[in-house]
């Protein structure tokens, strides 16, 4: 069976049953904003154990003999997902809403590029393929908002937010942080259309990340292992409702 087919009874399926809307969607963005935030972080070499992002978060205790960065981080992302739930009815995302993303997460961690595009061309340490010049970021952006307000309609959901992740990745726009925003405009993506969050763990981040540098060349295996995890929430929240999964 199509992936997307299987993505889209899985979603009719968790809809009947109950729709997020209200208080049922407050409830479902607490639920994520520990792990999401911990394994975004994690990703990028951030090592607070996810039971250490939860003390944080929930009760304000750092963690002992880790780096202060390691605390901005966390704050800071945990700012960007609550936005990120602000955006859920707008079914769009500008360049307002990514530079305010940005600063939330990054303003504790490096004031002076807190929502700022960078300044200074980089490289990224293993990856065979250039970012974009730092001249040209401000007009690949435009495309990509471009194209987004034009070209969204013509992907399956889960398909657009993951060329949405892959095309954002791909410009690399800030000096830093530019993984994290990545999976936080993926995720509004998705849930504006209704979907479950895509959350990737750490003991996923080598396939994330060769899945990504092949995207250069063959985008369609980034795509399905973004819908596999989006099937994973599914098969997560199915299991909480006390869903039977369907077997198809």
């Amino acid at each position: 069976m199509d992936i997307y087919r299987l993505v889209d009874l899985y979603k009719t399926t968790i809809d009947d049953r109950r729709r997020f809307n209200g208080e049922s969607l407050i409830q479902l963005k607490d639920y994520y904003r520990i792990g999401l935030t911990w394994s975004s972080n994690a990703l990028e070499g951030n090592t607070l154990t996810e039971s250490e992002t939860k003390v944080l978060l929930e009760d304000g205790l750092t963690a002992g003999g880790k780096p202060l960065r390691y605390t901005f981080e966390a704050i800071g992302h945990a700012k960007a997902y609550d936005f990120m739930f602000t955006l859920i009815k707008n079914r769009t995302i500008t360049g307002i809403d990514i530079l305010t993303m940005h600063e939330m997460f990054y303003e504790n961690v490096e004031s002076d590029y807190a929502g700022k595009y960078r300044d200074m061309d980089l490289f990224i340490s293993g990856s065979k393929y250039p970012v974009t010049e730092a001249k040209r970021i401000h007009v690949k952006m435009d495309e990509l908002f471009q194209w987004i307000a034009t070209e969204r309609n013509q992907f399956h959901p889960v398909a657009f937010a993951a060329q949405l992740h892959k095309r954002f990745v791909f410009i690399h726009p800030f000096k830093d942080g530019n993984g994290r925003i990545a999976r936080l405009i993926m995720n509004t993506a998705l849930i504006q259309d209704g979907y479950m969050l895509a959350v990737i763990p750490p003991v996923l981040r080598h396939e994330y990340i060769e899945l990504l540098e092949k995207a250069h060349r063959d985008d369609k295996p980034f795509e399905q292992f973004i819908a596999e995890r989006v099937m994973e929430s599914q098969r997560e929240i199915m299991r909480f409702l006390h869903i039977s999964i369907p077997k198809f």
